[in-house]
């Protein structure tokens, strides 16, 4: 019956990711075929993307699960920092690093009755790829691996160690991560913009790969003539 609810519980997560991962490239295909009218709104100066270099800084959100077996997911809620060096107008290399703490259920037992906070660190590293674009938006597209480290003992210190099993959490740990999306730039100006981007990630906790969705949004800075 577990193993069902996972099931059910991965299905549905999956869906919602494809559905978001979906949405940006349809929105990628309006932006590329479709020439929008020039409103206030819009930058006042023409965008090239001729930027040499981007950083990008905003709020991230992403669902997870502390344990292999516990019944329930939990939300993650942290920071995001991206820079970019763009090698030509479409590709770019790029460092990313994301910090998330939560709260999470646990498995019934005796020593832990309400959620314990566990956080996470995450380093990774890979491309970003830009797609369609003009004047107001841009399309980019991303891939990164790299590795996350877990702490997942902060509320349970005090737990005898033989009994921390009993909790369902996963001990202490750096495990492998990626992540795969797109994300949407809307521009304020040539230099800044304000990005959503959608992920979808996967990790290895536990003894298998798990995937999970991810959300972040925030502003970016594009500076530095190529």
């Amino acid at each position: 019956m577990l193993r069902l609810k996972m099931a059910g519980t991965n299905l549905g997560i999956q869906r919602m990711a494809i559905h978001a991962l979906s949405g940006i490239v349809l929105a990628g295909s309006l932006l590329a075929g479709t020439a929008i009218a020039q409103t206030k709104l819009g930058p006042a100066a023409p965008v090239s993307y001729d930027n040499r270099y981007e950083v990008y800084g905003g709020i991230n959100f992403m669902n997870f699960q502390a344990g292999q077996n516990l019944p329930k997911r939990m939300n993650f809620a942290g920071g995001e920092a991206l820079g970019t060096y763009w090698l030509t107008r479409r590709l770019g290399v790029a460092v990313d690093y994301r910090g998330e703490a939560g709260t999470t259920p646990v498995l019934p037992n005796p020593f832990v009755n309400n959620r314990p906070l566990v956080y996470m660190n995450m380093l990774m590293g890979g491309v970003q790829y830009r797609g369609p674009k003009n004047h107001y938006a841009a399309i980019d597209y991303h891939g990164y691996f790299g590795a996350s480290h877990g702490v997942f003992n902060y509320s349970t210190m005090s737990v005898p160690a033989g009994s921390v099993a009993t909790t369902g959490l996963y001990t202490n740990r750096t495990k492998p991560i990626g992540a795969v999306g797109a994300s949407v730039d809307f521009n304020r100006s040539k230099a800044i913009a304000v990005r959503i981007s959608p992920d979808l990630i996967f990790e290895h906790f536990g003894t298998e790969t798990r995937e999970f969705f991810a959300i972040s949004g925030g502003l970016i800075y594009r500076f530095g003539k190529r």
